[in-house]
């Protein structure tokens, strides 16, 4: 009888499958990094005073509750603050998109004095951070009577600034030099101005784009505490993520203060650290489920718009 010969595995297919193990790894292990904090938020939302106060609970709490989210949700006041986060971003979202899209077209397609120059600024806004410019727009806002309101963080927007606008610039600015230019040429042969081949033929070809400028936008500005806490001053006005701001600093000395809007609770012991998880948790869903029925078009946005190059 002939023997036959087993396939033996070459070097090749070692060094691929011990290459694949070592990505998978560090994979997982970048992975965990980023998941942890988020399954540890999860899991202390549901642990009950005892389970937070004794060291030995860690995964599995021993009293699981709901309690805090019942709790988390008085606290928030969530449907007034929730109302007024969702209002704002709105606005925001929209004057960048309008905004932000106009001026990269602008900067992609005409030539100008200074173009460059001026191009170069909106990137360096980039990378100057909020606080530096806070106080003179305070007083610039305080003088024109904006403040304790929405408006100081919603029309800059409107004007190709606000949260991060210069990034939405140069976002829809790398789109826009990739479009062939016959395709305006052909508009303006049909009688189109440049507004309206921008508003009729280009923008509307900004799909993947525009998501990406959208997710963006509809993301820092709802997670932005900062701009409300200098603006808001009315209870009645705060948004979502300025409440959990209040509620994660004053929690050792939450009391039945109806001034400060936090609760009409008098026990202070039922404020601890698993109510704040269950607040950050309520605040955190609204984004999870946006992204969800985004993600698809995220992910084309980013491929296309060049932030991978």
């Amino acid at each position: 009888m002939k023997s036959v010969n087993k396939p033996s595995l070459k070097k090749s297919d070692v060094s691929s499958f011990l290459f694949r193990l070592m990505v998978y790894l560090l994979l997982t292990g970048l992975a965990f990094v980023f998941v942890y904090p988020f399954i540890s938020m999860l899991v202390d939302s549901f642990k009950s005073y005892n389970d937070i106060s004794n060291n030995t609970v860690k995964w599995i709490p021993h009293e699981p509750t709901i309690q805090n989210y019942k709790l988390a949700l008085e606290a928030l006041n969530i449907w007034r603050t929730g109302a007024n986060s969702i209002i704002e971003t709105a606005a925001a979202t929209a004057g960048h998109i309008i905004s932000c899209s106009l001026v990269a077209y602008g900067f992609a397609r005409f030539r100008f004095p200074l173009r460059n120059a001026l191009f170069g600024i909106v990137v360096l806004s980039i990378l100057i951070p909020t606080q530096t410019i806070i106080i003179p727009s305070y007083i610039i806002y305080t003088n024109l009577h904006m403040t304790d309101s929405i408006l100081p963080m919603v029309i800059p927007s409107f004007f190709g600034f606000g949260l991060r606008g210069g990034i939405f610039i140069f976002i829809f600015r790398q789109y826009f030099l990739r479009i062939p230019k016959s395709i305006e040429e052909a508009a303006s042969i049909e009688g189109c101005g440049p507004i309206k081949t921008f508003f009729r033929i280009v923008l509307p070809t900004t799909g993947a784009t525009m998501v990406v400028c959208l997710l963006l936008s509809v993301v820092w500005h709802f997670n932005d505490s900062y701009e409300p806490s200098i603006y808001l001053t009315s209870y009645s006005k705060f948004m979502l993520p300025q409440m959990l701001s209040i509620l994660s600093d004053q929690l050792s000395t939450m009391q039945n203060d109806v001034s400060s809007g936090l609760s009409a609770l008098t026990n202070t012991v039922i404020y601890h650290k698993g109510t704040v998880m269950a607040a950050t948790t309520i605040c955190l869903i609204p984004l999870f489920v946006f992204y969800i029925f985004m993600q698809r078009k995220f992910v084309e946005g980013v491929e296309r718009s060049g932030l991978v190059e």
